[in-house]
């Protein structure tokens, strides 16, 4: 006989768990001596929704489901946002909370919430474990469904006399699935539908950024030599430089990259999840555009589908491609367009001014990182630029999130970047708020030895929303704040701490931090006038207002 903790600890090494994160209470101890027997390391953050934000980011990077554990009550419910996270960004992940004993109540109601309710809306998946028997089962189902398209977070609640149960229960083999593919008729639909167009245009969006999706996707644009675009997270798709890339929609409408859009009769939309704030508003007058997913589009007022190509995309792409190869003559004013474009994205990335620009923060960043370097970003005014500016050669090497938009993401999400991926550079690009809003995590860092940079912009405000605030002429008020002296603040978690006070120092403090290795925050004072300059007042000089139908 075997104790239910023995067997939940067997059945996550089964699926080759190596890690988990989190913070154990005391309904979680046996699963914490499990663990301390076994082959899984137990990596311990100094917040619940920390540690839930690295599980969700190990399965954006790997394609399998990153795992956390949490005690009842509040441990629990401090999973909430990493939930959320990894529910709208499509991450896969499981989520292990513990739970007072189910057969006897001798604390009566003492920390107890319903935590199976509250999480049901965030997952894909929510139960009790009421049998130390089933635990096996209940795991390998967990992984199945966390891994299915779409993917996202699994929930499982194990009370405290559940884990200290004897059972005799065989784990569970895993087995691989082939996932279905489009129908012939699909395909051949979509396909003369591209052919008779005149202008068609790519767009690649967040389900066509999974890890086993690079090369497939690579190889269907390189074949069908179309120009395409990207949203946020689509970002980074389609490896290497390519003359095809037209940009990336940081925003909804009338940015540079909408002047290709709009010129496109069809829009090829390869993983498109409407989670994702619009790349582009569809109206009544507008281009055809083509769904190509895992599954159904969802219909929005702004996004409704002319046709559907439905089925793993991986395997569709290569069959659509054969359809189209070397029959395709792509409108040559794209190419002139592109130039245009780029030339707008990359207007001003060197000035000297400082407070640092947005943009020649990301021309730094990009000059000292190299292909396969990887920055995680929180969330703030610089994610627009990040997404319009940095132009990405290897998938998965621009982390950020454009469905929840959660603020304190960035520096957990880099921790676990560090982690997987201890050969590369990996950079974290936060404000000061995100920042602020999970700066213990950087005791966690150091206590791992990561090799990390943490670049802080220094504006002391919500810039984003103090910016929205300004452009919709309210009163400036209730968005500014004071930050500790971040060098102190650094040296204080035995990490190291640069204040760039110049914007020529700034590329090579970046670098000198990269090259010397552990943990270090760069504290970058920020100047975000040009998000009116560029953001609005020259987009709506330069780029005219569509007219939707």
């Amino acid at each position: 006989m075997t104790k239910g903790s023995d067997l939940l600890v067997a059945a996550l090494e089964n699926e080759g768990v190596d890690r988990i994160f989190g913070i154990p209470g005391e309904e979680n101890l046996d699963v914490v001596e499990s663990l301390r027997q076994s082959k899984i390391e137990l990596v311990l953050p100094r917040h619940e929704q920390a540690a839930a934000f690295m599980a969700a980011t190990h399965g954006r990077l790997t394609g399998r489901p990153g795992v956390c554990i949490a005690t009842l009550g509040p441990g629990a419910l401090n999973f909430s946002t990493g939930a959320a996270y990894a529910h709208l960004g499509a991450m896969p992940m499981i989520m292990i909370t513990g739970q007072k004993p189910i057969m006897t109540a001798r604390q009566a109601r003492f920390q107890i919430v319903d935590v199976v309710a509250s999480m049901r809306p965030l997952t894909k998946l929510t139960r009790t474990i009421v049998s130390a028997a089933s635990i096996p089962t209940i795991v390998r189902d967990s992984f199945r469904v966390a891994m299915e398209e779409r993917p996202g977070p699994v929930h499982l609640e194990l009370p405290e006399d559940i884990a200290a149960e004897d059972a005799d229960a065989p784990i569970v083999p895993v087995h691989p699935i082939d996932r279905p593919v489009a129908h012939p008729a699909a395909l051949d639909r979509a396909a003369a539908m591209i052919l008779a167009a005149k202008r068609p245009l790519i767009m690649i969006g967040a389900a066509g950024n999974r890890p086993r999706l690079v090369g497939a996707l690579s190889d269907f644009v390189h074949r069908v030599r179309l120009p395409f675009f990207n949203t946020q997270m689509g970002k980074g798709a389609v490896t290497g430089g390519s003359n095809l890339y037209m940009g990336t929609a940081a925003l909804s409408e009338r940015d540079y990259v909408h002047q290709a859009i709009d010129r496109a009769d069809l829009i090829i939309s390869i993983g498109h999840d409407t989670v994702e704030k619009p790349p582009f508003i569809m109206g009544a007058q507008g281009p055809t555009v083509i769904h190509i997913g895992f599954t159904t589009a969802s219909v929005e007022q702004v996004f409704f589908p002319h046709a559907e190509v439905i089925g793993d995309i991986g395997a569709s792409l290569p069959m659509l491609a054969d359809r189209l190869e070397g029959k395709l003559e792509p409108d040559g004013s794209f190419a002139e367009l592109r130039q245009s474009i780029l030339a707008h994205i990359n207007d001003r990335a060197e000035e000297d001014r400082f407070p640092v620009t947005p943009q020649r923060l990301v021309h730094d960043v990009r000059a000292v990182m190299p292909e396969d370097g990887i920055v995680a970003l929180d969330n703030g005014m610089y994610k627009i630029w990040f997404a319009r500016n940095y132009r990405t050669h290897v998938a998965n090497t621009l982390l950020l999130d454009n469905a929840l938009a959660t603020m304190g993401a960035g520096l957990p999400s880099a921790m676990m970047a560090a982690l997987s991926h201890p050969d590369r550079r990996v950079m974290a690009v936060c404000g000061d708020g995100g920042f602020m809003m999970n700066s213990q995590e950087m005791e966690t860092a150091v206590r791992l030895g990561l090799n990390l940079v943490v670049v802080v912009l220094d504006d002391g405000a919500y810039g984003m929303i103090r910016w929205k605030q300004a452009v919709d002429s309210f009163t400036d008020y209730g968005m500014t704040f004071t930050n500790p002296d971040f060098v102190t603040y650094a040296q204080a978690y035995g990490a190291r701490g640069h204040r760039v006070e110049a914007v020529a120092d700034l590329a090579p403090t970046l670098e000198a931090a990269l090259s010397a290795g552990g943990v270090h925050i760069v504290a970058v004072p920020v100047d975000y006038s040009e998000n009116t300059r560029v953001l609005v007042d020259e987009l709506r000089a330069a780029v005219p207002e569509r007219t939707a139908g």
